[in-house]
Formats: structure tokens, sequence, C-alpha cells
């Protein structure tokens, strides 16, 4: 069993307050977690307007496919028209 946890750092250009970026983080999670069966989290920045970090979780029997989902689950975080992802982290468990 392997536990592949993504870690994505998150910068949203258009948020003029904790809610602007509420919003935007929110549909982001509920998006994630609805298209991939994945846990997610907004993890740190909390009260910085512009940034979030946004915790992404799955468990596989292989590494080789929590890897390739993670690797997916970026690619889509990273197509969000309201977010720009600036970093991102893979790591297995």
């Amino acid at each position: 069993m392997t536990i592949g946890l993504l870690t994505l750092d998150v910068l949203i250009p258009g948020a003029r307050s904790l809610k602007d970026k509420r919003r935007v983080v929110k549909s982001l999670k509920d998006r994630l977690r609805n298209r991939y069966n994945a846990s997610v989290a907004e993890v740190d920045f909390l009260d910085e307007w512009r940034r979030a970090r946004v915790a992404i979780c799955v468990v596989a029997r292989e590494s080789r496919f929590a890897n390739t989902q993670l690797n997916e689950i970026a690619r889509y975080a990273a197509s969000s028209s309201e977010a720009e992802i600036v970093n991102i982290d893979i790591e297995m468990l």
C-alpha cells in the first residue's frame, strides 16, 4: 500500500479579500474531490488572501498508480483559470 501526497502552492491574483480567496480554493477543492475521489485540504497560508497551499492525498496499491494519479491531479489543477499553481511537490509515503 502506498500513500501519495501532492502539495500545491497556489496564487490567486484576482483575490481582493479572504472571501474571494476562499471561494476560489473551495471551488478547486470540490472539483478535485469530485473528479478524483481524493482527500483535499487547505493546509497553509490560511490568512493570506492571494496565496494558498493545498494538499491532496491518495491511497493506492502500487506507488506507480498513485504517482500517475497525482500527476494527473496536478495537471488538472494547473488548468484552473482562477488560480495559478506556482509549486508542485509529490511525495510517496
